[in-house]
């Protein structure tokens, strides 16, 4: 006898194995998710540093956040093998607060946006994630693919000749290694490797050191100094509510990106809650906020093939030991090495599928346009919430076009009525676009004196329909001709006797 699970149950939904329990007793699956969690500690260091001083403060600041924040995900978020950590988006949302006002105002900000976070997340805005449309993620998926890309350009401009040799060779083991073995991840030999042949040769290129000074001593805890006022509020507010959003929209997106690749559900709305408590600890150790990191998730998910909560705890583990205890170490360490890194990342998460020549005769140009829109406004605006939110808007704009054509009404005289009869039959989904037109196609002055609209085929979605409704019968009694509505189902009688005559339509 086997056991029946309803589909909707929760517990099942969002069942993710393998579980960490299951991880901790497996050593195949430790040994992964420990390495995939070294690999990423080392791709996070430029990164911080790189975020730091686009938020215009210390390196210390972003290396101290993302340590913070991967370890405090790794309990509270509800996406496992998702890496939180300072981010280029937050960087930019803040770095005017710290030009303007000081480290201080940074990290009232960081809080409060960490606050409104949480509140946002007991609000349920986690759910309005199922309205983002598909040619919108993968618009979104391939913007990201090519942010990595381009933001890697700096590291290969303008360096020694040998930098290109070493990324060659990084791509040449990445590309080969998981051919051999899956057991270690690729990328980790990748920089190993090309480290050791640095050292070894004694070659002259840039390294991690030259990004930025690692810091001495573990993170502190930090009360910023302001004073408690409505002018502080008005001051951080708009930044605080930005960060907020910004943080919720790139990590909701990321984890939904994981949830395909995995074939897994996550607690979205935990994953919102999460990423406030992350931010609130952050700034509370003086760090500079952050949200899920998709270059990192991929070299975590992908790359590495991580899938439970240790590799992202031992990310941020992996960073603080890497910077305090083994700074001199890391410093030498190649750029080239991690440049090749996110060039496989970025190759790995751009869909190819999306721009065959097949895919695109067989998709509707409305879904190649709003995904296509989606990657420029990204692109072009550095932004993935700018980005996302033009083609959300581009997706509304092209829907409510095609599915305004889908309502139609058809006449026919009534020869059998001892009255002269009319009978107009709406059919569809009525509803601000769809009902815009609806007054044009009734024939006022030439219609008999009794008037039958049969609304048994459609249904009534919104307050314009019922306005039009409403003009289309002032229009037939301001000549004198009686109209009868029937055939309307139970939710749009309710609509129409609620709104229906009280709405100013025909004046």
């Amino acid at each position: 006898m086997t056991d029946v699970v309803p589909v909707h149950d929760p517990k099942e939904r969002y069942r993710i194995e393998p579980t960490v329990f299951q991880a901790l007793r497996s050593p195949r699956l430790l040994t992964r998710e420990v390495l995939a969690g070294l690999v990423v500690a080392i791709a996070l260091i430029p990164e911080a540093i790189a975020f730091s001083l686009i938020a215009g403060v210390d390196p210390r600041v972003g290396l101290f956040s993302s340590f913070v924040m991967a370890v405090a995900i790794a309990f509270v978020g509800g996406r496992p093998a998702m890496i939180t950590a300072a981010t280029g988006a937050i960087a930019l949302v803040i770095a005017p607060v710290a030009r303007e006002y000081g480290m201080d105002y940074l990290i009232a900000t960081v809080l409060l946006g960490g606050l409104i976070q949480i509140v946002f997340a007991a609000l349920g805005v986690a759910k309005l994630m199922r309205f983002i449309p598909r040619s919108v993620m993968v618009g979104f998926v391939n913007a990201l693919a090519i942010l990595i890309f381009i933001s890697q350009l700096v590291h290969l401009v303008d360096v020694p000749w040998l930098v290109y040799v070493l990324v060659a060779a990084g791509l040449g083991i990445m590309f080969l290694m998981p051919r051999i073995t899956k057991v270690i991840p690729a990328p980790l030999v990748a920089i190993v490797l090309l480290t050791g042949a640095a050292v070894v040769f004694g070659l002259n290129v840039p390294t991690v050191g030259d990004q930025g000074e690692l810091p001495e001593s573990l993170p502190e805890l930090f009360i910023p100094n302001v004073p408690l006022t409505w002018e502080t509020l008005s001051i951080i507010l708009p930044f605080a509510t930005a960060m907020a959003i910004v943080g919720i929209l790139e990590s909701l997106m990321t984890a939904k990106l994981v949830d395909d690749i995995t074939d897994t559900h996550s607690r979205k709305t935990r994953e919102t809650f999460g990423q406030g408590i992350a931010n609130i600890l952050s700034g509370a150790f003086g760090g500079m906020g952050g949200c899920a990191m998709i270059g990192q998730t991929m070299i975590n998910v992908k790359a590495s093939g991580a899938r439970t909560r240790i590799s992202t705890f031992l990310a941020g583990v992996f960073l603080l030991i890497l910077v305090l205890a083994l700074g001199d170490v890391v410093a030498i360490i190649p750029m080239a090495a991690l440049v090749a890194v996110m060039i496989v990342v970025s190759i790995l998460t751009f869909d190819w599928h999306s721009i065959r020549l097949a895919t695109l005769k067989r998709m509707p140009k409305s879904e190649t346009f709003v995904m296509l829109i989606t990657v420029v406004a990204t692109v072009l605006t550095n932004n993935l919430a700018i980005g996302v939110g033009v083609g959300v808007l581009a997706a509304m704009v092209l829907f409510a076009r095609r599915v305004a054509h889908f309502a139609s009404v058809t006449r026919r005289i009534d020869r059998d009525e001892q009255v002269p009869t009319v009978r107009y039959t709406v059919d569809g989904e009525l509803f601000f676009a769809s009902s815009n037109d609806l007054t044009t196609q009734f024939e006022y002055t030439h219609d008999p004196e009794r008037v039958i609209i049969d609304m048994s085929r459609s249904h009534i979605w919104d307050a314009s329909t019922v306005a039009a409704l409403d003009a289309i019968v002032t229009k037939y009694e301001q000549r004198g001709k009686h109209v009868t509505l029937e055939g309307m189902n139970q939710a749009t009688t309710e609509l129409h006797t609620k709104l229906s005559g009280g709405l100013g339509a025909g004046h």
